[in-house]
């Protein structure tokens, strides 16, 4: 029942960087590997929507930063445009719907900490044009925006030039994803914000205290803005202890976001970690800073798309009822997206 239930649901994950891999192709390969690695993941995974994250890696950075932003940007265009018979770029939530009523899954472009801008606010008008729907301003670490939470102990706010950037955002229909913010700019945002926010890849601070996580209160602000805080899968962000890196201890905080911010204001935003590492580098060098875990450890059955059902069922499992399923799968994510992506202020 809930492998049926699963898939008449609209499955939309807000994280997935699976652009990093793609783009590590050569560019005559970028829409052949996306057919053949993850096409069929996101088939069997029941994905009807894709946000993809431009995240640029710090070998890019500072001076490659733009030229790569870009060059993730050309490749979700390329990979779209080279297998239009089974995805679509969507810029607005009309196209969204389109694409699922053809039974085609659609993508929508975000950038995780606008790479490359610096302070350039009078370039996001120029990624909107690009078809950027979605973005952060900060990641780990200290932008010309932003700090990010691995900065949390600055306490700092937005400067100047990320303020204007949540303006422009909000002018454009450029939905704001707070998703690797500091506490304190968290707090700035929500201050500021006009429109609906988003959080495309966190948890529960309540039940694991990591600086990735949002607390009840932030959870609480978000939804007030009218947005959505989607879970990440990431174990580390889960529990500090391994034995816990379970579907069940990921139910957990979806069922703690929804008791605190409404049950129409949380989804999933995975975070696929693994798969997509496991495509770029070798897994024995690799460190991302999650802690005394292992960085590449997975929760069972879900280290990529394909294993999505799995959540639908362990949903179903607490007896959660099937209205219910159905928002937290996508339905949340659906509905922000018809009213904000691409509308213009």
């Amino acid at each position: 029942m809930s492998v049926e239930l699963h898939h008449r649901a609209v499955v939309a994950d807000t994280h997935n960087d699976l652009l990093i891999a793609v783009t590590a192709r050569p560019p005559r390969r970028w829409a052949s590997f996306f057919r053949e690695r993850w096409l069929p993941q996101l088939r069997e995974g029941g994905v009807n929507l894709q946000v993809l994250p431009v995240f640029v890696d710090d070998q890019y950075r500072p001076e490659g930063a733009l030229r790569q932003t870009l060059r993730m940007i050309e490749c979700a265009h390329v990979l779209a445009e080279g297998n239009a018979d089974a995805v679509r770029l969507c810029l607005d939530g009309a196209q969204i719907d389109e694409t699922l009523a053809q039974g085609r899954i659609a993508l929508v472009l975000a950038l995780e900490s606008m790479p490359g801008l610096d302070a350039a606010v009078e370039l996001v008008p120029t990624l909107h044009r690009l078809g950027v729907r979605i973005a952060s301003i900060a990641h780990w670490g200290r932008t010309a925006l932003a700090d990010g939470s691995g900065e949390d102990a600055t306490g700092s706010r937005l400067t100047a030039a990320g303020v204007e950037t949540v303006g422009e955002m909000e002018r454009l229909g450029m939905i704001f994803d707070i998703s690797h913010l500091g506490a304190s700019g968290v707090e700035h945002v929500l201050e500021l914000a006009s429109r609906p926010v988003l959080a495309t890849h966190s948890s529960a601070r309540a039940l694991r205290d990591h600086h990735r996580n949002l607390t009840d209160e932030q959870i609480r602000a978000v939804a007030a803005t009218g947005g959505v805080v989607c879970v990440n899968f990431v174990p580390s962000f889960l529990s500090a202890d391994p034995a816990e890196f379970t579907v069940d201890r990921l139910v957990d905080h979806i069922e703690h976001i929804a008791r605190v911010g409404g049950i129409d204001h949380v989804g999933l935003g995975p975070d696929f970690v693994r798969e997509v590492l496991t495509d770029v580098t070798p897994p024995c060098c690799e460190d991302l800073g999650y802690g005394e875990v292992d960085p590449l450890a997975v929760l069972p059955g879900l280290s990529g798309p394909s294993g999505l059902p799995l959540v639908t069922g362990a949903l179903a499992g607490r007896g959660i009822p099937e209205e219910d399923i159905l928002k937290i799968l996508g339905g949340n994510v659906l509905r922000l997206f018809r009213a904000e992506l691409g509308r213009p202020r």
